[in-house]
Parts: structure tokens; C-alpha cells; sequence
């Protein structure tokens, strides 16, 4: 277990999104109904919507019917957010920091980012099954986000299933974690390895439809860059428990770096086949590099 962290949990990013959403409730986002807001949405008559300070002197003088007509906004709207997490037990790998202690910077970043637009915030976990000592409601409160990320940091790593049906257990414990928000509009941040089987993925973006859905692959550079050649190397598979040890030749190293390469091909195809970019956490959370993810794919 890791104690707390300072630096980039401090830190705050700052989310467009592209869609238009319903609501009621006041915040950032655009919003698909008339009312409070500054982005221009239609003309009214003023009989239908009696607000003088409204009127448009110069629509009014062209409309043919010659009624008064006054600008109305389009709302903002608030959104749920929520960040549903992988905590299995190769989330608990890392070489100098716990995947799972980079992704708690990154949650705690997003309570503060929310609580400032004026959404809600909700936690999901798995591992091979739910987790629902980690569940958070969605809800709108300043410290909503670091309680998610303190639960993070103090959530120990389940004990491996010595059994080859570990990687088949974790898909589909994302797909019954994922189903109290299938069909509910709102942003989703999907947080994880994938070190398991992705064909599970495919149904799994298809249930978070209509939400904004953004997957964030955390990776520790100790995964990513093989250590160097000629070399013992004991090394275990985090989800089974099985080890296995190897002499790191040059050979063994290249095929490293292209099942790396390889799988992050992977990972960019099915999510570009349903319209999505991933975002990858290497080792820390960047908040300034999230921002500019965002400020790019809504541009």
C-alpha cells in the first residue's frame, strides 16, 4: 500500500466536450434547451417570451410578420462524470509509482476540474468482479475527488488467481461494472492496462453510448522499456501469479519493444473504430498535456 502523494494531484485540467447535452442544471457544457446562458440559440416573438431586455431591434425590422423578436440563449449545463477504474492486481505494478497511485493523481485532478464546472463526479472499480467498496455515487462536492483518490491509494492488490481464466474474469467484470451508466448521456473516463483480452471492449463502448467516453491507458515505462540485453530477469504475470525467468538476449528485447508497439496499435484501432482516442498516462499525470487533448479533439 502507498501512503499519500503530493505534486501532480494538485494540479487541474480543464474538459470541452464535443456533444450537446440535456439538463437542468446550470454548468459548462452546452446544452441542448433554451434558457441562462450567452450562445445565441433562436429568435422569439416577444408575446411568446416577454423579456424587453431581449429584443432584437434590427431581426425585428426584417421579420415579414412584423412581430418584436427577442435573442434567446442556449443553457449551460452541468454533466455526470465518471471515472471507472481497473484496480486489478497489474494495476499495482509500477516501477517507481503504482499505475494505480498515477491514476489517483489523475482522479484527484478530475474532482477538482469537475467540482469547478459544476458537475458531478462518480467512481466505478473492477477487478475480477466489482468492486463495491470503492463505488462512489456521482455527486457535486469539493472534496469528492480526493476521497476517490485516497480509496485509490489505499486499495490493496487482490491475491492472483493461479489459473489461466484470470485474464477472461477481468472483461467481464468491466462489463457488469459499466452497466448502471449503459445508455446514460455524460463523459466516462475509462481507466486501465488492458492487459486482458479487448474484444470485450467492443460491447462494452457500445453499452456506455450516448456518453463522451474517454479511455486512458496507464502504462508504466517499466512495461514499455525492456530493461538492458544480456541480463537475468525474473518476472511474474501480476493477474496469475505465474513466473517465469529469462536471459534478456538482444532478440527477446526487440520482441519487447514490438509487442509494446504492437498492442498499442491494438488499442488505438478498436477505440478509432468507435470514434475514440485514447490518452496515455506514462509513469505521472500531465495535467497540461490532458487539457491540450481535450482543447484538440473538441477544436
Amino acid at each position: 500500500m502507498s501512503g499519500p502523494r503530493s505534486g501532480p494531484a494538485a494540479a487541474e485540467f480543464h474538459y470541452r466536450l464535443p456533444a450537446v447535452f440535456g439538463g437542468q442544471r446550470p454548468g459548462a457544457h452546452r446544452g441542448s434547451s433554451l434558457g441562462a446562458g450567452q450562445v445565441f440559440a433562436a429568435h422569439r416573438r416577444l408575446f411568446d417570451h416577454p423579456d424587453p431586455r431581449r429584443i432584437d431591434l434590427r431581426a425585428s425590422l426584417r421579420d415579414p410578420r412584423g412581430d418584436w423578436l427577442v435573442r434567446l440563449p442556449r443553457q449551460r449545463v452541468a454533466v455526470a462524470v465518471h471515472a471507472v477504474v481497473d484496480v486489478s492486481a497489474s494495476m499495482h505494478f509500477g516501477a517507481r509509482h503504482r499505475k494505480l497511485d498515477v491514476v489517483a493523481d489523475f482522479v484527484e485532478a478530475l474532482g477538482r476540474s469537475a467540482y469547478r464546472s459544476g458537475d458531478a463526479l462518480g467512481l466505478l472499480a473492477f477487478d475480477h468482479g466489482r468492486r463495491e467498496d470503492l463505488f462512489m455515487p456521482a455527486r457535486h462536492s469539493r472534496g469528492a475527488g480526493q476521497l476517490m483518490a485516497e480509496a485509490l491509494r489505499r486499495c490493496h492488490a487482490e491475491a492472483p488467481d493461479q489459473h489461466d481464466r484470470a485474464h477472461e474474469l477481468t472483461p467481464r467484470a468491466l462489463q457488469q461494472t459499466v452497466a448502471p451508466l449503459a445508455g446514460r448521456p455524460g463523459l466516462v473516463f475509462l481507466v486501465s492496462d488492458f492487459h486482458w483480452p479487448l474484444q470485450a471492449l467492443h460491447g462494452v463502448l457500445e453499452q456506455l453510448a450516448p456518453a463522451c467516453v474517454l479511455p486512458i491507458v496507464a502504462w508504466d515505462p517499466a512495461e514499455t522499456a525492456p530493461p538492458a540485453a544480456h541480463a537475468l530477469l525474473a518476472v511474474s504475470d501480476a493477474e496469475t501469479g505465474l513466473r517465469r525467468t529469462l536471459w534478456l538476449r538482444e532478440p527477446l528485447r526487440r520482441r519487447w519493444a514490438e509487442a509494446v508497439a504492437r498492442r498499442r496499435t491494438e488499442l488505438q484501432a478498436l477505440f478509432a473504430a468507435h470514434g475514440l482516442a485514447p490518452f496515455e498516462l506514462q509513469g505521472r499525470f500531465d495535467a497540461e498535456a490532458l487539457t491540450r487533448y481535450f482543447m484538440e479533439a473538441v477544436a
